[in-house]
């Protein structure tokens, strides 16, 4: 519904809430305090360790303090508020050419930076490219696959700046003496092939891998095993199978923070579904109220059913659209019915038809992994091999039953690695 539209530039109205917790790992903390003047580009926030990433203003203006704010996910998280002066300066930026930068100075630019995984994880990137063994490091895999139904940024990235992507791409190759890099796209995205192996052609480590267009084709281990055979469990990193995968939008904001200077402000985020006036994709300002987002796009029609954050497989459905989209934000669906509380699909039991199993990447029995969390049998949970869930939806969505199978084990997934973190 929006692959076709172009983006436009937004520019927020309201105070703009960052979140100190963008990120996996350490939440940042702040440098800033109430009263103090910000430019855009400018820290206000520092790493809080070294899993952990800065902050930074996407706007000029005056800090009015540090509040709880509402996220996408539903948690309450310590925010910096910035009251914007609609005047947009911006700090100094210092370009650089990275074929002159060092490994360390290049990694260290991505930290400063603020480059985290903006596929959704949040990751520190320069955690991610510095693996114990970098020599064995042979593939750089670009993850355009942008596999979910209704999201389209990536996508859109590609066709508008193909020259960033394989720009950022050489930066994170060159990190590496024995890697290549791949460029991974959906066959649903034939112009979007052409586009990119066009520009790759000439360059010898680096080319194009067109993927079957099929969900959950950008996940992390299916795109792994996808372009390279190799398959990781949960227990392992992508670098232990000699691979580095970073999103398309990830890779753009490299180039950014390594040959520009600038760390992350901005990122394409899509407004989509059938239950929003106009379909639309913005250049948004980090930071940005989500309502105002709906408004810009038209606003929501008539009885919409559902506002979901993400995707209609992996996303996180919403009860207030007073959210700052944060780096890791990519878009909201707006779908005009709810199927999940219609009356006529109601939660029965489990009738044993092996669909679930069917359907999942991860290998496991998701009805049987789910009916061990509901019991709270965490010990039944890790002997099936529950903690190889990718959380993909996939065996919510064919259920005939409408038994929350992947939220059930989403759950306990959550509590085995809080079990595991307090021992």
């Amino acid at each position: 519904m929006s692959k076709d539209c172009p983006v436009e530039k937004y520019l927020p109205k309201a105070d703009l809430a960052y979140p100190l917790s963008q990120h996996i790992g350490a939440p940042a903390k702040p440098v800033v305090a109430k009263g103090d003047h910000v430019l855009a580009g400018q820290m206000i926030a520092e790493a809080g360790g070294f899993v952990s990433s800065p902050i930074h203003a996407s706007v000029s203006g005056t800090v009015k303090g540090i509040e709880k704010r509402l996220t996408a996910t539903g948690s309450m998280v310590d925010s910096i508020i910035v009251e914007n002066d609609g005047l947009y300066e911006e700090t100094e930026f210092t370009p650089a050419d990275p074929a002159g930068l060092t490994r360390e100075e290049i990694i260290g630019r991505i930290r400063d930076g603020g480059v985290v995984g903006l596929g959704g994880a949040g990751f520190p990137t320069h955690v991610k490219l510095s693996p114990k063994e970098p020599d064995k490091i042979e593939y750089i895999l670009v993850n355009g696959a942008e596999c979910e139904p209704y999201l389209t940024s990536d996508y859109r990235r590609m066709m508008d700046q193909p020259e960033k992507v394989v720009e950022g791409l050489k930066i994170v190759v060159g990190l590496f003496k024995n890697a290549k890099g791949c460029i991974c796209i959906e066959d649903n995205k034939p112009d979007c092939i052409a586009k990119m192996k066009e520009l790759v052609t000439g360059i010898p480590n680096i080319e194009v891998k067109e993927l079957m267009t099929k969900y959950p084709q950008g996940g992390e281990r299916t795109l792994i095993y996808a372009v390279t055979g190799r398959e990781i469990n949960s227990s392992m990193l992508p670098a232990d199978a000699g691979c580095i995968v970073d999103n398309v939008e990830t890779i753009c904001s490299i180039y950014d923070a390594v040959a520009l200077g600038r760390p992350i402000m901005k990122r394409i985020f899509t407004v989509t579904g059938k239950g929003i006036n106009r379909p639309a994709h913005f250049e948004v300002c980090t930071g940005t109220d989500m309502a105002e987002l709906i408004d810009a796009a038209g606003g929501l029609k008539d009885h919409a059913g559902k506002v979901i954050s993400g995707g209609p497989m992996m996303g996180f459905a919403m009860y207030d659209l007073h959210v700052p989209c944060v780096k890791t934000s990519s878009s909201l669906l707006c779908m005009q019915s709810d199927p999940v509380s219609d009356a006529n699909a109601q939660q029965t039991a489990c009738i044993n038809c092996g669909r679930c199993v069917s359907v999942c990447p991860g290998h496991v029995i998701p009805a049987r992994l789910a009916t061990f969390a509901q019991r709270g049998d965490m010990e039944s949970f890790q002997k099936f091999d529950g903690m190889e869930c990718c959380e993909c939806g996939c065996c919510s969505y064919i259920c005939p039953a409408k038994r929350p199978l992947t939220q059930s084990i989403k759950s306990m997934r959550k509590m085995v690695l809080a079990s595991r973190k307090k021992k």
